[in-house]
């Protein structure tokens, strides 16, 4: 049995880990990056309390004893579903069952400015770039003789008050109240104002409305300004208009308002609906094949749980891959009973900041938030982190900074123009 997994995330990694060593499966795995991304922490590289290295960990070192799990660093361009193979930058490779393990990029509803204009932060590199752009503008912002102008380097506007953009807020303010006056003492940090947009009635509104209320509170303690039922209509680099035609002067926006699915090429476009995500059944085939597979992020199943689709998380993700990896092994092994995949909520969390997070537990149903809340989102995120020496470090890290209310990663890294590009087969 010939597999492709496209993409080492959540859901790629684990079922890859699954099908490890197993007789008579073949698995290539294809990313676009060496290694794994622990998405849920790129706000602490983002604002310079963890190391990228820290959240990440190379994919050919997960496998390093596997017998039948190859890794290749290649983008995948198109799939060619009728003759069973897919078209990379590195050449074209078979398979006998397909799985779409792509997850998903930032969305910003159609509008280029936005784009080009904000910062999003679904990625190492988007979120180390995010971490330069900030410090840089804390720099800049020392030179400026205007106090206006100065304000404008120091003003950051986070749109989105899901778990990212609210865990992001919560960090900057935390940076700017404790460590930002230390490095830059000739600054009025009082008037740096971070700005929460959303569009929607709540912060978390995915959550609890005690969550959503808590969530709010703390962020306001922290000082952060968070604006409900407001959209962000357009933003030059340095001016944002909001709906309600109030507008907000800052050169740092950071995208934090919507997800959509890396949906690759060749994937017919009557399967993906609403996010761009692909169509599948109960046992993640996608609809009108019978070979190929999508999860996580980038698919959309419908079950009497979940008729609108499941929650774009981890976890989903994760327990997808679970699935797949035993119905794959029934088919290999020539059973036509094969198991359907439900989604369990076992919780859901956000943190704000020191002490300070929630965490909603649907069965019993049950909130709790502040310290406890905080002790629980830490262990479980250390706990899906890869690699015991990254959860180590990680530990170390956040005991350094809860007792010294710092870190010392504020480096500004240039970017080196100079590509190393990876030579296509030869045909």
């Amino acid at each position: 049995m010939k597999i492709i997994i496209i993409g080492g995330g959540f859901a790629g990694l684990k079922l890859a880990r699954s099908l490890n060593n197993k007789q008579g499966i073949d698995v290539l795995l294809l990313d676009k990056h060496n290694y794994h991304q622990f998405q849920p922490l790129f706000y602490q590289v983002a604002t310079a309390s963890l190391e990228a290295s820290n959240i990440s960990f190379p994919l050919r070192k997960v496998f390093q004893r596997s017998k039948n799990i190859r890794f290749r660093l290649a983008e995948v361009k198109e799939v060619v579903a009728a003759a069973n193979k897919i078209i990379t930058d590195i050449g074209e490779f078979s398979y006998d069952y397909l799985v779409i393990a792509t997850g998903a990029g930032t969305n910003f509803f159609g509008s280029e400015q936005l784009q080009q204009a904000c910062y999003p932060m679904k990625s190492t590199q988007e979120a180390l770039q995010l971490r330069n752009h900030l410090l840089k503008n804390f720099e800049n912002a020392l030179l400026q003789t205007d106090a206006l102008l100065r304000q404008q380097f120091l003003n950051i506007v986070v749109v989105g008050g899901g778990p990212t953009g609210v865990e992001v807020s919560g960090a900057l303010a935390e940076m700017r109240n404790h460590v930002l006056p230390k490095d830059y003492p000739e600054l009025d940090f009082s008037l740096m104002n971070i700005y929460l947009i959303e569009g929607s009635p709540r912060t978390l509104a995915a959550m609890s409305e005690a969550s959503s209320h808590q969530s709010k509170h703390y962020l306001e303690k922290l000082g952060v300004k968070v604006t409900l039922d407001v959209h962000v209509t357009s933003y030059d680099g340095k001016q944002v208009v909001l709906s309600n035609g109030n507008e907000i002067k800052a050169r740092t926006v950071i995208w934090a308002a919507g997800i959509k699915g890396n949906v690759p090429e060749g994937i017919d476009k009557s399967l993906i609906v609403r996010g761009n995500r692909i169509k599948v059944n109960r046992y993640n085939v996608v609809e009108g094949t019978d070979n190929i597979y999508a999860l996580g992020d980038v698919s959309y199943m419908e079950t009497p749980l979940y008729p609108n689709g499941h929650p774009q998380v981890a976890n989903v993700a994760i327990n997808q891959a679970k699935n797949l990896g035993i119905n794959l092994l029934l088919i290999q092994q020539g059973h036509q009973q094969l198991k359907e995949f439900e989604y369990k909520d076992k919780g859901s969390m956000a943190t704000v900041g020191k002490n300070l997070a929630v965490v909603d537990i649907p069965k019993p149903k049950f909130h709790f938030g502040g310290l406890f809340a905080w002790v629980v989102w830490m262990s479980i995120h250390l706990f899906l982190l890869v690699g015991v020496k990254n959860r180590l470090q990680v530990f170390i890290n956040w005991i350094f900074k809860y007792f010294t209310k710092d870190t010392n990663l504020r480096l500004i890294i240039t970017s080196v123009n100079k590509k190393e590009s990876i030579v296509p087969i030869a045909k």
